[in-house]
């Protein structure tokens, strides 16, 4: 079974896939992460990142298992993978990658921007996890602070609307839910909420309803 989960930035779906991986026992790869860590090797080693060749070659070297969140998590890092993450060459490594992973037994969760629709376009499951741009930039502005860090609540937004623009506007896999997606909407709905909504949908699935 493989579960695609599928949103912008923030929408929740990073915290939904890590408590549906933990409750059905199922291996679960945040694939952001995977942009992230090839970013974080490039700037480690003092390379370019507009130079393709180079990023692919990074990004073919990637290794899953070895993902650490709170490393990976930094704003810095994150600009880093959003320039890369536009190359085919990083996408094409990093989306077969995924794919290898996607195929772990007993069972898997993959979230991200293009699982539904280019990784694992035949996911057993597939839910699309948005809320609104405010909604979202309040999220990510109440973690920022949670973590004892400082911002402006429209610096945030305002970053959120653009990566929301690059994320969809891209011409390699834009962002979009799947034609077969289940769409979550959880800007009113608290954590609990939206794992109970789709727990009901992978159940369905499981039991070939």
């Amino acid at each position: 079974m493989i579960i695609a989960i599928d949103g912008p930035a923030a929408a929740g779906k990073g915290t939904l896939s890590r408590k549906i991986a933990e409750t059905y026992g199922f291996h679960h790869l945040d694939t952001g992460l995977t942009y992230r860590a090839a970013a974080k090797a490039l700037i480690d080693a003092g390379l370019p990142l507009d130079d393709e060749a180079v990023a692919g070659k990074m990004a073919r070297e990637v290794e899953l298992s070895g993902l650490d969140r709170d490393i990976l998590s930094s704003h810095a890092i994150g600009e880093a993978a959003s320039k890369i993450a536009v190359m085919p060459s990083v996408r094409r490594a990093l989306v077969e990658a995924q794919r290898d992973f996607s195929r772990r037994e007993p069972g898997t969760v993959l979230d991200g921007r293009d699982i539904g629709t280019v990784v694992c376009p035949d996911a057993g499951v597939k839910l699309y996890v948005t809320a609104s741009p405010e909604v979202r930039a309040r999220r990510r502005y109440d973690e920022i602070l949670l973590r004892g860090g400082t911002a402006d609540y429209e610096a945030v937004f305002a970053d959120v609307k653009k990566r929301d623009e690059r994320d969809m506007g891209r011409a390699d896999s834009p962002l979009k839910p799947a034609e077969d997606a289940h769409l979550l909407d959880t800007s009113e709905m608290g954590i609990e909420a939206a794992f109970q909504a789709a727990k009901a949908i992978i159940d369905a699935a499981l039991n070939g309803k």
